[in-house]
């Protein structure tokens, strides 16, 4: 007889829990960063995928103060849960693109508002000085603070492809930096991008957990109108393989067999507004997604981690 599976994967709350007694809820903000990718510090144009306007709630306009976007934010989702905490989640561009003094004033206005119990902050891997850190790290003796890192993958290659700016030795470098200051860590990876292959994005899952990092975050690749990858995949759509959802089901799970287990995953997909995607036009929610890794999961018996090598 099978002996059952003990867990499938190991999900956000698990990693919250070690942190906060009852819900936290992440709050976006657009505190009105640019990108060193378009600015010409480091390139123009951005990320070949990138349309900021995918990742904004209505709330999240830079007219609008941090603490006035917190404040809408806050009452969209106290309708439901009244005693709701939140974590102010600097979403939008490079959220450590600036003068420190300028960073710390926007930082210190989020965690001065009433019901915010710590900082998500989306970065860049070549955009973390020290002198940032060493702020983060005194800052974590007030308050909670987890950095996510877009590294989309571990292949230089590909990296050069869509424009990132900045290569995988970076990402490793200022990962281990911050872990250094034992700040949390997470990352972000895009599953898909072209070129890419199903047995050289399962490998990705090998190099990232020999990171100390503690969350990740999925992502299907997404065609999204007025990005410069939208325009190669009109010219030429042979160099891109877009995967249907139950395909892709099984690349995630294979995804997560080769995951060291001690990682959070946080989320399986992303969702951009229907009047910006062109493909794939899968129509799912995150959960209802998340519901058929579960069942597939179970359906093949296996769970994060079974062909992970023992790490960190």
């Amino acid at each position: 007889m099978d002996k059952p599976v003990p867990y499938l994967y190991t999900n956000l709350s698990n990693f919250l829990a070690n942190y906060f007694v009852g819900k936290v809820q992440k709050i976006s903000i657009n505190a009105g960063f640019t990108c060193p990718n378009r600015d010409g510090s480091i390139g123009t144009g951005g990320c070949t995928y990138c349309n900021n306007q995918t990742f904004n709630p209505a709330y999240c306009q830079t007219e609008k103060s941090i603490k006035e976007q917190l404040e809408e934010g806050k009452e969209f989702f106290a309708k439901k849960y009244p005693a709701m905490r939140y974590l102010a989640y600097f979403q939008a561009y490079t959220n450590t693109y600036g003068e420190l003094e300028q960073l710390k004033a926007k930082y210190e206005e989020a965690i001065a508002v009433d019901g915010v119990v710590g900082l998500v902050i989306g970065t860049r891997p070549d955009c973390m000085p020290d002198a940032l850190l060493d702020y983060l790290k005194e800052l974590q003796k007030r308050t909670f603070v987890l950095i996510e890192y877009g590294i989309e993958s571990t292949h230089d290659e590909t990296l050069r492809h869509i424009n990132r700016g900045h290569s995988f030795a970076d990402t490793v470098a200022t990962i281990e930096r911050t872990a250094e200051k034992a700040i949390p860590i997470g990352v972000h990876v895009i599953l898909g991008l072209p070129g890419e292959t199903h047995d050289s994005i399962v490998s990705q899952a090998n190099e990232i957990s020999a990171l100390p990092i503690d969350t990740i975050k999925l992502h299907q690749l997404q065609l999204i109108k007025g990005t410069r990858m939208a325009q190669e995949y009109a010219t030429d759509p042979s160099t891109f393989h877009l995967y249907e959802v139950d395909e892709y089901v099984d690349l995630v799970i294979d995804y997560l067999e080769h995951l060291r287990s001690g990682i959070v995953v946080e989320r399986f997909i992303s969702q951009s507004p229907k009047e910006l995607l062109i493909a794939p036009k899968w129509g799912l929610k995150n959960y209802e997604f998340t519901e058929k890794v579960k069942k597939r999961m179970k359906e093949r018996k296996t769970y994060q981690g079974k062909f992970a090598e023992k790490r960190i």
